[in-house]
């Protein structure tokens, strides 16, 4: 966007703006300034040449890293020169909002080492913490093993935020960071993930750096579903919206879209569904074929016109998901006296275990797809949206006065104000053997009971 300094370009967004338009649909902008997957690969050649100017990091042994640091005054204002006409550019260009959000940069922080090893980093590293972050003490003093990481973050989300706030004194719009995420059980410091990057390890320094950032959101190409989950716990915080703005576009990912909206997310976007040619592979799908597609343009084909609705009542009510291959720890949650569990590889009718009903398994049953979401809207109703998953209501504690019973069932669909629309009910081979769905979403409302 700036080739020459002080020169900017706006023809990709000439172009962009109108296609959006013209298709109706929102745009969220990522912006590739100091960091893109940690690199500097997207600033203009006029920064890249300049070391001294805008200096890269430093390692250890005092040599020249690939990455831009986030200590370097001049780079900070350039990037933030060319994100404020980015703005400008949107406030008078985008009056009626197709661009919805803005990513300042991306995956940002470093491989390789954990701080920047220049002079200026290491004396900033050797002194006290700042007071926001309500610890004492030197960094290493104050954060043992997680010691750079926490000031790489705190640094880099300081460098952000004044991106971000500069950008939105122009036109307040919505802004995240997303995160390159390492393992989501390492310990301290152990993480794996870009150090300086919001992992959920430093989100805690990134919320108090960097108040002009909505959200900060993990990038997940994680096959295992027990990391996949565990990751999404943690980002799931009454301080941070949920969302997940890269995952993989190969069929088995996409069972996770059910346990992010059962966690109240906004948003869940697989990585490279277009017809470039490129794969990510082993991160994502080797060819973008058309089962593909399918495995995730039959959910976000089913759930489109409910989205509303949906965003409504969980906005309101608990909510939960699970997906195939978490611990069983994952597969059944309490909510309120009723607990639901979900299971796999099942037909329709019948059970697997059963001693008097004998057949094959389904053809889906050692593949890793299924999975669902659940909000209780009521203390004894649910609405509940699935694939490939048996999911059982009955009570969390059994009692010697009340028993627990399916009163109805149904399956429909949502209005935009949250309100249920019925479209038939279910009978008895549907609901003898729990709530069975297929490769076909479906969305029920259940509504339980007791007798004595």
């Amino acid at each position: 966007m700036e080739p020459v300094e002080g020169q900017f370009d706006f023809s990709y967004l000439d172009a962009l703006l109108p296609q959006a338009r013209e298709h109706g649909v929102k745009l969220v902008l990522l912006w590739f300034g100091t960091w893109k997957n940690t690199s500097p690969g997207y600033v203009p050649a006029w920064v890249k040449r300049d070391n001294a100017r805008f200096p890269r990091m430093r390692t250890k042994e005092g040599k020249t890293h690939y990455a831009l640091s986030p200590h370097g005054e001049a780079t900070l204002e350039a990037d933030k020169k060319a994100f404020v006409a980015l703005m400008h550019y949107l406030k008078e260009k985008d009056a009626d909002n197709t661009v919805i959000m803005v990513q300042p940069e991306n995956e940002v922080g470093v491989y390789q080492q954990g701080r920047d090893h220049s002079a200026k980093a290491n004396r900033l590293f050797a002194s006290a913490v700042p007071t926001k972050l309500g610890k004492r003490g030197t960094w290493t003093q104050a954060f043992g093993d997680g010691a750079e990481a926490a000031f790489n973050a705190w640094h880099t989300a300081r460098y952000i935020d004044d991106i971000a706030a500069a950008g939105k004194a122009i036109k307040p719009l919505p802004m995240y960071v997303n995160a390159a995420v390492g393992d989501p059980f390492a310990a301290l410091g152990k993480s794996g993930g870009a150090s300086g990057g919001p992992d959920w390890q430093v989100i805690d320094v990134w919320k108090a750096a960097a108040p002009h950032i909505d959200l900060v959101a993990p990038d997940l190409y994680t096959r295992d579903a027990k990391n996949y989950v565990k990751f999404l716990d943690h980002y799931t915080r009454p301080d941070n919206a949920l969302m997940v703005p890269e995952t993989g576009n190969a069929a088995d990912f996409a069972r996770f879209l059910w346990p992010t909206l059962g966690r109240g997310g906004i948003g869940w976007a697989p990585f490279g569904m277009d017809e470039t040619g490129y794969s990510n592979h082993p991160l994502g799908a080797v060819t973008l074929d058309n089962a593909t597609l399918d495995s995730f343009a039959r959910p976000y084909a089913f759930l489109k016109p409910m989205m509303r609705g949906w965003a409504r009542l969980a906005a309101l009510h608990a909510g939960w998901g699970t997906a195939k291959g978490a611990p069983d720890t994952e597969q059944s949650r309490v909510m309120g006296k009723w607990k639901i569990t979900a299971k796999y590889g099942e037909w329709q009718f019948g059970s697997m275990d059963s001693p008097w009903l004998k057949a094959a398994p389904p053809p889906n049953a050692d593949q890793p797809v299924g999975g669902m979401a659940v909000l209780q809207v009521a203390a004894d109703q649910f609405i509940i949206v699935g694939t490939d998953i048996r999911v059982n209501v009955g009570q969390a504690q059994q009692s010697d006065e009340d028993a627990g019973t399916t009163m109805k069932v149904e399956e429909g669909t949502l209005a935009d104000d949250g309100s249920f629309v019925a479209r038939r009910v279910m009978n008895g081979d549907q609901t003898d053997y729990g709530l069975n769905f297929t490769a076909q979403p479906m969305l029920l409302r259940v509504t339980m009971g007791t007798y004595r």
